[in-house]
């Protein structure tokens, strides 16, 4: 098609081309639709809370074009593009996240909760002195979140900055004694400093908080292997797998931030028979389910 008759297509369609019209009609005056601001941040908000409904039962991608929607209909509201930021990241858009985030800080800039969620999104972007950045920008604003100052931790160690590693990790125990995360992170940090005696006790006192988790009894187990006592580190590591065998998988580890000292053994450690044999009939098992 033309450019001409594409002009003369929208003129035909918004009435202006009176000079067409038989003589006996009215010139056809163009009907422009007046829109009310007030019906449309209505159902921009609308959208938005039906987002986070979906968002709640992990439905993200069918969250995702409502929040889109949202941001279009209330552009000025943060809490939608706060939420289309979380719903990038939930789907594994880390720029288009960052980027909806961004726009959440610039209307709202001491929104704690923006300001962590960028901290998580540049840490998955591997940018971990911006994580850093926006996290204590958070924390300047709400200083008694344990789950932040976990983060705010977990940033530290993956720049070797083990000393404040560790006391992120023990402000967030402070705030919430039953935080094992933060203690079992304790125990990777030491390990990799080569006090293998302080990270085996740390990773225990894990395990003695949530006796369900797999992961400080793995690396207990690991830890075990790699001092000699073989038969007491298979026992506990088929144990540890049985509880959750994503622990058998190398990558899985890498993600949760073993560090390249433990990760050797790890992975010695998982290569035998007996713990490979224990991989398979677990990995059998949840299949089976």
């Amino acid at each position: 098609m033309s450019k001409r008759t594409s002009l003369l297509s929208i003129l035909a369609v918004l009435g202006l081309w009176s000079a067409a019209q038989p003589a006996y009609s009215q010139a056809l005056v163009p009907h422009v639709l007046q829109l009310d601001p007030d019906k449309l941040e209505q159902q921009g908000l609308g959208l938005a809370q039906e987002a986070a409904q979906l968002a709640q039962f992990q439905q993200f991608e069918l969250a995702l074009p409502r929040a889109q929607l949202a941001t279009q209909l209330v552009p000025d509201n943060a809490q939608v593009w706060s939420l289309l930021g979380s719903l990038h990241l939930q789907l594994g858009d880390n720029d288009e996240g960052i980027r909806a985030l961004r726009r959440a800080q610039i209307l709202d800039r001491e929104n704690s909760a923006v300001l962590f969620a960028l901290g998580s999104a540049y840490f998955r972007q591997q940018q971990y002195s911006e994580s850093v950045r926006y996290l204590q920008s958070g924390l300047a604003i709400e200083p008694n979140l344990p789950g932040a100052r976990f983060d705010l931790g977990n940033a530290h160690y993956m720049q070797g900055q083990f000393a404040e590693a560790i006391a992120e990790y023990e402000k967030a125990m402070e705030l919430e004694s039953e935080f094992w995360p933060a203690v079992n992170n304790i125990g990777l940090v030491l390990y990799e400093q080569g006090d293998i005696e302080g990270a085996v006790a740390k990773w225990q006192e894990a395990v003695d908080i949530a006796n369900e988790e797999a992961e400080p009894q793995l690396a207990i187990a690991v830890a075990l292997y790699a001092r000699g006592d073989r038969e007491q580190a298979l026992r506990m590591g088929e144990a540890a797998l049985r509880i959750d065998d994503r622990y058998g998988d190398p990558e899985f580890l890498r993600e949760n931030l073993w560090g390249d000292r433990l990760m050797a053994k790890a992975e010695e450690f998982l290569s035998l028979p007996r713990i490979r044999e224990t991989i398979a009939q677990t990995s059998g098992a949840t299949t089976a389910e």
